[in-house]
């Protein structure tokens, strides 16, 4: 580029001093000149065309990344508003079936959140954030709106634990909905239940519904435990073995209601104090 320009310099001065010569030698020189510089003040002239196209195409490349950043910050925040709105959405889905399903049980009751579960693969527990705070004691009925969830074990003042209807330590008397038959319904400690002390002469079918007796004095009758998956009779014993999948999804459990039973017992009969 530099030589360019020094030759636009040179071709000038010749200029100047063809015009300043006769007028039948300024003729000659000037188509000389021409022919000379002509091929190079087109080549100048790309130059600069091309310095300025790369220049014009570097400010629109920078214009073009702030503005990309510019949109890629508003999707994000677009995207978070969105999983916002889906939250929302979904906890009011549960929180209006927790409502209804409010109105059904006579009983009073709180709600609570699931703060903790028990990692251990024998104990099924869980942690719910409210406590003797909030009248809380032991031995009261947790559910939620697809069933029966468990029984208060422990309390703190502002925290409890509950042992699920899953636990190998859990019992809910109960009874078939559509016969009346009765049984004790008892966890397995891996997601599944077991209706045990059923006659065998009972009529147990694949999908029957088992439901709370209300015997007992902890829960309050006509609540799902959960549903019949197979039902087998031996030649010989006075009961059927009977194995249950609770309605409740103890992996998504996330808000609970606390049945204020105040004559609730631990299910081995000790009294709650």
């Amino acid at each position: 580029m530099i030589v360019a320009i020094v030759a636009l310099i040179l071709a000038n001065v010749v200029i100047i001093s063809i015009s300043a010569g006769s007028q039948r030698d300024q003729g000659f020189f000037q188509k000389l000149a021409m022919e000379v510089l002509a091929p190079c003040q087109q080549g100048m002239t790309t130059v600069l065309q091309y310095v300025r196209d790369t220049w014009t195409r570097y400010f629109d490349l920078v214009l073009i990344g702030e503005e990309n950043q510019r949109l890629r910050t508003r999707i994000q925040a677009l995207d978070k508003r969105i999983n916002d709105l889906k939250e929302s959405e979904i906890a009011n889905r549960r929180l209006r079936a927790l409502l209804s399903f409010k109105s059904v049980v006579s009983d009073e009751t709180i709600p609570a959140e699931v703060i903790g579960k028990e990692p251990s693969r024998w104990c099924k527990t869980i942690m719910i954030n409210k406590g003797i705070s909030d009248g809380v004691q032991r031995g009261m009925p947790v559910v939620s709106s697809d069933g029966i969830v468990g029984q208060v074990i422990n309390v703190s003042h502002q925290y409890s634990k509950v042992l699920l209807i899953i636990d190998q330590n859990s019992a809910v008397d109960a009874l078939i909905q559509r016969t009346r038959s009765r049984g004790i319904v008892e966890g397995l400690g891996r997601g599944l239940c077991r209706f045990e002390y059923v006659l065998r002469k009972a009529d147990v079918q694949e999908g029957d519904v088992v439901i709370s007796s209300g015997l007992g004095g902890i829960f309050p009758k006509g609540l799902r435990c959960g549903y019949v998956t197979a039902a087998v009779r031996d030649d010989s014993g006075i009961f059927q073995e009977v194995h249950l999948q609770p309605y409740v999804d103890f992996a998504k459990l996330e808000e609970v209601f606390v049945v204020m039973r105040k004559e609730a017992f631990f299910a081995d009969g000790e009294d709650v104090p």
